[in-house]
């Protein structure tokens, strides 16, 4: 057996109100495979589900791999995102910020090419 790919999940109050808020973040609207499901399909095959499931919600946690997080930043500061938690090291720059379920979700832009693949 090989594991050949992942999908991260994470759980949300209202699938619907959270769908809407990652569809502005992403730029695009998702899938819905199942009415409690939202999902987004990623260029290099990545995919994240949000779920609704109240009593897990503002739980999770995932990074998103960005290619210019100064542009990230500037999208998610317009749409009211607290964009304070930012760091920058010798290899990777990151954003944190939380939906608003209070889920953490990290923007990281690799600056160390040896990471880049």
């Amino acid at each position: 057996m090989s594991i050949d790919n992942v999908l991260a999940s994470v759980a949300v109050k209202d699938v619907k109100a959270a769908a809407t808020w990652y569809a502005r973040v992403f730029g695009r609207p998702g899938a819905t495979p199942m009415p409690e499901v939202a999902e987004w399909r990623f260029p290099r095959g990545g995919c994240l589900q949000i779920y609704q499931l109240p009593e897990r919600a503002g739980h999770g946690s995932f990074t998103l791999a960005v290619s210019d997080i100064e542009a990230e930043t500037s999208k998610l500061a317009a749409m009211g995102v607290d964009t304070s938690q930012r760091t920058s090291g010798n290899r990777v720059k990151t954003l944190m910020v939380t939906d608003p379920d209070g889920n953490h979700v990290a923007f990281a832009e690799t600056i160390d090419p040896a990471l880049a693949r």
